[in-house]
């Protein structure tokens, strides 16, 4: 280093504070002592670099005493000292260090550094310094209370209190440090260090070379916190191993001889663990193996490997090896863009014949299945995704847990959106039916394509509004029916307010529809008048009108009730048996639909007629926010026609009644039912209740649902009966739960669900049981891979430990 070394600004010496010594030592000075606070720069090596930084501040934390079974807090640093040159957080090299802009280190500036006494030996060429000792090259940080450097060997020493800061926050420990070689070698002794994501280290001693690799011995790790009435005892969970090595650039952390110790107690050895450090939140690598058991797959291992391939990309493959199978694979891939993301899981494994015998809904040899999706936005009106389900049936899904479904859809799509005035979309769709005794591959539908687009025009002069919109259908089958549908609809809508408060809300409505179709003869549509080519237009009228009434109840809330009728009239419609319908055939009649147009849900069937709808609703709103609510309603045809089924709710020329009741009195109790009566007899025909209550830690639910069977959706004609309750709570860090639900239309249960969680900063311990009942319609057994237990343990910033029974 040259004698005429540049000294600091006089704006980077601390004028505050009097009787300070202000002024730079050069490195060619005559040997001297000076007392007092002392700021020193430019006489070290120039691009000498403090091998860790962090933020500024005197650092108090606890670590790890490799000495001691438990985690120890490191000895007290020494008193915070004054501001260092160059002012506040975010102006030069300092601001860079405790909280400005992110810079890398300049490793040819110069090193700066304060403490209260300073001492130089010319002749020896060592720089001592003495008391509150803080040394920083740009980000770089340490701290001690006595600091030497040796300019002829180029080896520095920091004794007591030593504390070595990263930029990124990580701060290490030790009792003594002897660093050489531009900083970026050295040991240390006494070791106990703070990582991110709440990681704890410590060693008897600590190497470091190269700048990044820092290898330890004895060394203790863990990411729990201490506990405060007794430090020195043992954490939750603790890695002891004779060496390790943590890696800054590959961000991996490798422990040879490793055991893990719960509470102090070894659990579990390995010669071999390696893990990413906690400061990175992805990298490539195995992860902890899942072992269960299955009566499909006998005793199994699934090693996954991850594989981050880049910043956006990453990779999950996960082999299993069974006894009683041979092998599979199954990968999952993620891909997130600037305009999207792509999600992928595919699966390949071999099924034996004598591994399926007894199922009618599986397949020997070579099975697999993929489920993707993909979500792109393409400008600020336009997106598109895709969703590809495919799989060599269902008792594959179910043996390997995929999630079983009986219909698997593939869409492709296209939207686009105008604020709330437009909406657009079209998409292509195919199905697969995995129960071949119901779902005859031939007769699947294909969609190519499904268009639509509607539009709201802006408010009149007298404030109504026009919509409309246009549709295209296409819907293709190997075998059986086909049907080409071009729609169109035209609503305009003028509400008004009379004087009594009365809000109206006058409708004109015309749908359009053009059909050609062939196949329609065949089972289960039978519908031979459909064939060809035919279209109409049905024109409809509405006027609504609803006349809400409030009153104060004083501390008690508000009261409303509010009479709602509506008159709608068109022509009879009938039962369209000379259209397709591969739309409207799910129809539910609620409250929710009570004074819909057309209660279908869609364009196939057509609701016409006159008819009146009328309900009385009324409402108690309390202050609190709670609140009792309740509906009944039903519908008048003026003529009789057949344009519902059977048990609709609709067939008569007078409907059910629907009736809807909210009670919400306190924040701790919802109750929310829906009903539907025969209008003769009064027996339910439709009914859902679910209910909650929350008190403090505990919760409680229930439910009953009662559904008549739909033509086409239930074959057996049964309805579907069946009543739920659960239970949920937490308990200091632990959170128990448990469902049912029982089937009284089938007189057996048909699911149940119990779980035990628990979570603190360190650890997770998942329990899980979840047994289904259903049952294969085709010989009354019970599905494959109906039960499934798992065991989860999770140990924070190192990997997850399972054990999966099915």
């Amino acid at each position: 280093m040259r004698a005429d070394a540049t000294a600091p600004s006089r704006a980077a010496m601390p004028a505050d504070l009097p009787g300070r010594v202000r002024r730079a030592l050069r490195c060619d000075a005559a040997p001297a002592r000076r007392r007092g606070r002392l700021i020193l720069a430019g006489c070290l090596c120039a691009g000498m670099a403090v091998p860790l930084a962090g933020p500024s501040g005197t650092a108090r934390a606890q670590g790890i005493d490799a000495a001691t079974a438990g985690v120890a807090a490191p000895p007290a640093a020494p008193a915070t000292p004054p501001p260092r040159p160059g002012g506040l957080p975010g102006g030069g090299p300092i601001g860079a260090a405790v909280g400005g802009a992110r810079a890398p280190a300049d490793r040819n500036s110069p090193v700066t550094f304060t403490a209260d006494e300073v001492q130089y030996d010319r002749e020896a060429g060592v720089v001592t310094a003495r008391g509150h000792v803080e040394a920083w090259q740009g980000e770089r940080i340490l701290r001690t209370d006595e600091f030497t450097y040796n300019r002829n060997t180029g080896v520095a020493t920091a004794r007591g209190h030593v504390q070595l800061m990263e930029p990124d926050g990580q701060v290490l420990f030790a009792d003594y440090a002897e660093l050489t070689g531009d900083m970026k070698e050295g040991v240390l002794e006494g070791l106990r260090g703070l990582l991110a994501a709440n990681g704890r280290v410590a060693a008897n001693g600590a190497r470091r070379h190269g700048g990044t690799v820092t290898d330890f011995a004895r060394v203790v790790y863990s990411s729990c916190d201490l506990c405060r009435e007794d430090p020195m005892r043992a954490p939750l969970w603790q890695v002891r191993a004779r060496v390790a090595s943590h890696d800054q650039e590959a961000h991996r952390i490798e422990y040879r001889d490793a055991t893990v110790q719960f509470a102090g107690i070894p659990t579990f050895y390995t010669p071999y663990l390696s893990h990413p450090d906690p400061s990175t939140p992805r990298a490539s690598g195995f992860l902890f193996p899942t072992f269960g058991y299955t009566r499909f797959l006998g005793a199994f291992a699934e090693t996954p490997y991850y594989w981050a391939i880049d910043d956006a990309q990453d990779l999950t493959i996960a082999p299993i090896f069974a006894t009683d199978v041979p092998p599979s694979l199954s990968l999952e891939y993620r891909r997130r863009f600037n305009f999207g993301e792509i999600q992928a899981q595919g699966s390949i494994a071999y099924l034996r014949t004598n591994d399926i015998s007894g199922y009618s809904n599986g397949a020997p040899g070579l099975n697999g299945h993929i489920f993707a999706k993909g979500r792109f936005t393409l400008d600020e009106n336009w997106r598109a995704g895709f969703d590809v389900n495919r799989a060599s049936n269902e008792l594959y899904l179910r043996i390997y847990r995929f999630g079983a479904r009986p219909v698997l859809p593939t869409v492709i799509y296209t939207e686009g959106f105008w604020d709330t005035s437009a909406y657009a979309r079209i998409d292509m769709r195919a199905y697969q039916g995995l129960r071949p005794q119901v779902d005859l591959t031939r007769n699947t539908p294909y969609v190519l394509p499904n268009a639509y687009y509607e539009r709201q025009m802006a408010a009149d002069r007298i404030g109504g509004r026009l919509t409309w919109d246009v549709s295209a259908l296409n819907v293709l089958r190997d075998s059986g029916a086909d049907t080409r549908r071009l729609a169109g609809r035209l609503n305009y809508s003028l509400p008004r307010t009379d004087n009594a408060g009365g809000l109206w809300n006058f409708q004109a409505q015309i749908d359009t529809r053009g059909y050609w179709a062939q196949g329609q003869a065949a089972d289960p549509v039978d519908l031979p008048r459909a064939n060809g080519t035919n279209g109409d237009a049905i024109p409809r009228l509405a006027v609504d009108w609803r006349w809400p009434l409030a009153r104060s109840a004083g501390e008690y809330g508000t009261q409303i009730i509010e009479p709602h009728v509506q008159l709608v009239t068109g022509p009879n419609t009938g039962a369209q048996r000379n259209r397709p319908n591969e739309d409207s055939i799910d129809l539910e009649f609620t409250d929710a639909n009570l004074f819909a147009l057309n209660r279908f849900t869609g364009r196939d069937r057509l609701e016409g007629g006159s008819r009146v709808d009328a309900a009385f609703r009324g409402a108690w709103l309390f202050p609190n926010g709670g609140q009792i609510e309740g509906l009944v309603g039903r519908s008048f045809r003026f003529h009789r026609d057949s344009t519902f089924f059977e048990g609709s709710g609709l067939e008569g020329r007078s409907s059910d009644t629907v009736a809807r009741a909210t009670l919400s009195p306190v924040p701790w109790l919802s109750l929310i039912g829906r009903a539907r009566f025969d209008n003769d007899t009064w027996n339910t025909n439709f009914t859902d209740v679910s209910a909650n209550v929350q008190m403090g830690n505990v919760g409680l639910s229930g439910g009953y649902l009662l559904t008549p069977s739909l033509p086409y959706l239930t074959p057996t004609g049964k309805p579907r009966e069946e009543v739920s309750a659960g239970i949920n709570t937490r308990i200091g860090r632990w959170t128990f739960g448990a469902t049912g639900r029982y089937g009284i239309a089938i007189s057996r249960p048909v699911s149940a669900y119990v779980s035990a969680l628990y979570e603190d900063e360190c650890f997770i311990l998942d329990l899980r049981y979840l047994r289904r009942f259903a049952e294969d319609p085709s010989n009354g057994r019970q599905y494959a891979s109906n039960t499934l237990l798992l065991f989860r343990i999770g140990l924070k910033t190192i990997g997850d430990f399972g054990f999966r029974a099915l």
